[in-house]
């Protein structure tokens, strides 16, 4: 089964390879794609995506406990150079004041502070790489030491960024900077809800002004259970190895659908899931190699960094990064202790967009008891996540 892929990734391809999964069909991949396309292809997902202008939105950031300890109003401008043909600039406008007029017809005003970032050119996209309607920048080391690592996801007019933040930490009994980092420990996330609108999308705004069909409304109740339905759609895959492949998502199983485990597969997963139809996931700290792993750490493997997003009832889009970071540590050429670590890259990308196509049948835990009992049920069904929270209150144990 074909599948016509409707990202400017379409027009690399000179023959479709088909693999059949029981879930997935594999319909680009990079031995399609020729040579010194990758380059135009990054840029015009940027430019078709992202670039689009001036992304109005609130910068809400969450501490490890998950309380909001700072909120912005700001906006990320994204458009191409009057002077520079083919130049992108990228410009943070920052609502620093705002003063309320109490006169009918009297203008309210702010005061907005503008911080240019960078230029972007094809082929020049700093560490930003992209895959269908998703984006991830980074991981980036900071002036700090701290490690960031931001998602991006595009619907229609309006686009969520996620911006995650680990700190070096060291064990109980080392004293700190005494020695390389021992760790990285997330201490601060930034969740940036932006839309392509005159004003913000605070909910007051998107209240006054609802956003129109197509376009998400960033303020609006999403219960539980609508993450957990039968999805269908379309997978961009890159990897260090494989590059960019395209897939058809028949379905997604139970394994693959982590967006209905909102506390993560492992002990060592932090989360957050927010209103709006949010989730967010990251590790709790990435150990340096040789480090232990009493947390259920990878201990100098790929860690993963998600964010899901509902940005309509009937759509899901999902990205996943996979961060290596202090895994390549640098030894002193005398005594072989460790000095130092080589920065942080991405190991790979997943971007998911997919569509409600049916609600799921026989998942709940009634159904799945008496299956068991009668002997019905096959090993692929009884297996479980890990201890997890669920929705109703019922924990795995």
């Amino acid at each position: 089964m074909a599948c016509a892929f409707r990202t400017p990734f379409r027009t690399t391809l000179t023959r479709t390879r088909t693999v059949t999964t029981t879930s997935t069909q594999r319909y680009s991949n990079a031995e399609e794609i020729e040579a010194g396309e990758y380059d135009r292809i990054q840029w015009e997902l940027f430019q078709k995506h992202h670039a689009r202008g001036s992304w109005r939105g609130t910068w809400d950031s969450y501490d490890y406990i998950g309380d909001v300890i700072d909120s912005t109003v700001a906006s990320v401008v994204l458009e191409e150079s009057q002077q520079q043909p083919g130049v992108v600039t990228q410009t943070h406008e920052i609502v620093t004041g705002e003063t309320k007029s109490d006169c009918p017809t009297c203008f309210d005003s702010t005061n907005i502070h503008t911080l240019p970032v960078a230029q972007y050119t094809s082929g020049a996209l700093r560490r930003q790489r992209l895959g269908s309607v998703g984006l991830i920048n980074g991981p980036t080391v900071l002036r700090s030491g701290a490690m960031s690592t931001e998602l991006a996801l595009v619907h229609g007019d309006g686009r969520l960024r996620v911006i995650f933040y680990h700190a070096p930490v060291w064990e109980k009994d080392v004293e700190p900077n005494t020695c390389p980092p021992q760790g990285l420990k997330v201490y601060r996330a930034t969740v940036c809800r932006e839309a392509l609108r005159p004003l913000p999308p605070t909910r007051s705004n998107e209240q006054d002004q609802p956003p129109t069909e197509g376009n998400p409304t960033f303020n609006r109740p999403v219960p539980p259970f609508a993450w957990h339905a039968n999805w269908s759609g379309t997978s961009w895959t890159w990897g260090e190895t494989r590059g960019d492949e395209g897939w058809k998502l028949d379905e997604m199983d139970e394994l693959d659908s982590w967006h209905g485990r909102p506390t993560g597969d492992t002990a060592n997963t932090w989360n957050l899931r927010l209103p709006g139809g949010v989730l967010i996931q990251c590790p709790r700290i990435i150990r340096a190699s040789g480090g232990g792993d009493e947390d259920g750490g990878l201990n100098g493997m790929a860690e993963l960094m998600r964010v899901a997003w509902l940005p309509t009832n009937d759509r899901l889009l999902r990205l996943e990064a996979s961060v290596l970071a202090m895994d390549r540590p640098i030894l002193d050429p005398n005594d072989g202790a460790i000095v130092g670590f080589q920065p942080p890259r991405l190991g790979s990308l997943r971007t998911d967009v997919v569509r409600k196509v049916g609600e799921l049948e026989g998942v709940s835990l009634l159904e799945r008891e008496r299956k068991r009992k009668d002997g019905e049920a096959n090993e692929e069904e009884l297996v479980k996540p890990g201890r997890e929270e669920m929705e109703d209150d019922t924990v795995w144990e």
